[in-house]
């Protein structure tokens, strides 16, 4: 009963994070007057956050996702300025170089409300003449000559005047280990949006995260890799061990194909993946929802491309099946200047608000990226137990007391699991004791787990999860026969399931169904040469 008993009592906090968070006072809140759900949407936050109705700002905006550079300007950046200069949100100075900077700075992060305009587009470039040569594209520098840009990432460091608007800046939080407050850096606000293919997914974003603060986030990850290219095949790999060291169950998905249509993914609280165009896998399944306050990324060049259609890209169809935070790319950014997903996780696991953590993880502003949902989301804040006790979160509170409790002691670690799994017959905790078997390369103990979990599971479509995962690891160890003959057991089994979709995927790919056969009415006519 050790286990379950701390659960209930552990409380370690993380007391400094609390004391140096965002402040609602210092969170000033954009909304396009031109747009009535805009603006109240804007008093939702503000009032939902305590943010003072002084710090919302309203300024008519052309109603288009995507505005020019000049319309951009006009529009936004210099009435922007207007409003933080007449309200005294800041002071600024003229530096060496001659560019005007804010030192002082009331306003440490701005949210932008669905209203706002999304895309700068490119300036148009000269036309060429006929016989001109093609430009020249520096491969050391791809982004030079780009103007093209996110709204949100351009306003990061809209109080500093005179900066080019060409390529990209870089942003000095970057990385940072300190909490925004602490940092020190005036000339920069953190910017987020809350922005989705309907209102009502944008108010339930904000009611979200703040009942979730309540209880904190918990349940499973999902990791798809799909190796795409090293960079982020590393950083999707650094997630899944960050998690598995703090005790997130997470199942990764190492094969070259995302994962299926389908795919019997529950209680899913955090999804990183990459790389199709638009929303597939198992976020087709119409029953598919994220637990409250999920935090769903999956990377793309044009993940943000637009956000008012449910269907196309990632960013605005993964909030409308649940989560409350995601973040992308609203045109092509060039992977190395994208967020680094390792270390917006580990931020997140260490306490640090989402927009914190975002921002830490982003290399530059002035470019592509767009951070999406509330950025004074703390999805961790009760991570080391304290927070409202619900019961479907016991079995992960339990998975991270543990580690807590036996950070160097495995051994010691995993009998209490396997004594806690027994007692509670828990398919949760069968399946994460499984999980973490195989992130050690001990697939043989995982089977055994997974096969335990499948008994303890209630609900068919986690049972499917359990044979599914079974089947992977016959895969990987291109076992075909074992693994065809596993997937043709679950086609029987599971016959009535939106989920068999996902069994037939990934039978297709390891016994894959003869060419049909030749129309003989159609003969190929062979021309003499």
């Amino acid at each position: 009963m050790r286990l379950l008993g701390l659960i209930f009592f552990l409380f370690v906090g993380m007391v400094s994070l609390a004391d140096a968070a965002i402040s609602p006072a210092s969170v000033a809140v954009l909304y396009n007057s031109a747009v009535p759900e805009s603006r109240q949407l804007a008093t939702f936050y503000a009032s939902s956050r305590g943010i003072p109705v002084d710090n919302l700002i309203a300024l008519d905006m052309p109603l288009a996702a995507d505005i020019s550079r000049d319309e951009y300007e006009k529009w936004i950046l210099n009435p922007l300025r207007a409003e933080f200069e007449s309200r005294s949100f800041w002071k600024r100075q003229t530096d060496a170089a001659g560019c005007k900077v804010p030192v002082i700075n009331r306003i440490r992060s701005l949210v932008t409300m669905r209203g706002v305009p999304l895309r700068i587009k490119a300036n148009p470039k000269p036309a060429t003449k006929p016989g001109d040569p093609p430009p020249i594209i520096d491969p050391q520098n791809p982004v030079a000559g780009h103007d093209e840009s996110s709204v949100d990432s351009e306003l990061a460091m809209f109080g500093v005047e005179g900066l080019p608007i060409d390529g990209v800046l870089q942003n000095k939080y970057y990385k940072s280990l300190k909490s925004f407050q602490d940092a020190n850096m005036p000339f920069l606000v953190l910017v987020a949006r809350i922005d989705a293919p309907t209102f009502a997914t944008c108010e339930r974003m904000i009611r979200d995260v703040i009942e979730v603060e309540d209880t904190g986030l918990w349940g499973l990850a999902y990791v798809d890799i799909a190796n795409k290219f090293p960079q982020g095949d590393d950083w999707l790999e650094s997630v899944a061990k960050q998690n598995a060291q703090v005790g997130i169950p997470t199942l990764v998905d190492r094969f070259n194909d995302t994962l299926p249509k389908n795919y019997p993914m529950t209680d899913a609280a955090i999804y990183y993946g990459w790389y199709d165009w638009n929303l597939s896998g198992p976020f087709l399944n119409p029953r598919f929802k994220f637990r409250k306050g999920g935090i769903a990324i999956h990377l793309h060049s044009f993940s943000a491309e637009q956000l008012s259609d449910a269907t196309k890209n990632w960013c605005g169809p993964l909030l409308e099946k649940g989560a409350a935070v995601t973040i992308g790319n609203v045109y092509e950014p060039y992977l190395h200047l994208t967020h680094d997903f390792s270390i917006l996780q580990q931020r997140l696991l260490a306490g640090f608000s989402w927009g914190e953590a975002c921002w830490m993880a982003m290399p530059v502003t002035s470019w592509q990226g767009v951070v999406l949902g509330d950025p004074l989301y703390r999805p961790f804040l009760h991570f080391d137990g304290g927070g409202k006790k619900i019961a479907s979160d016991i079995p992960y509170r339990a998975l991270r007391a543990a580690v807590v409790e036996w950070p160097n002691n495995p051994r010691e670690r995993n009998k209490q699991l396997e004594n806690a799994t027994e007692r509670m017959k828990s398919g949760v905790l069968a399946e994460a004791m499984g999980l973490n078997l195989m992130m050690l390369n001990d697939p043989s103990g995982a089977s055994r787990w997974f096969r335990t979990a499948k008994g303890f599971y209630p609900d068919a479509v986690e049972k499917l999860r359990q044979d599914m995962q079974l089947v992977a690891i016959e895969r990987t160890a291109k076992h075909k026969d074992l693994a065809v003959r596993g997937l043709r057991e679950a086609l029987v089994e599971y016959a009535s399931l939106p989920e068999l979709d996902a069994v037939k995927g990934w039978l297709d790919i390891e016994d894959p169904p003869p060419p049909p056969p030749a129309d003989p009415t159609k003969v190929p006519v062979i021309k003499n040469p």
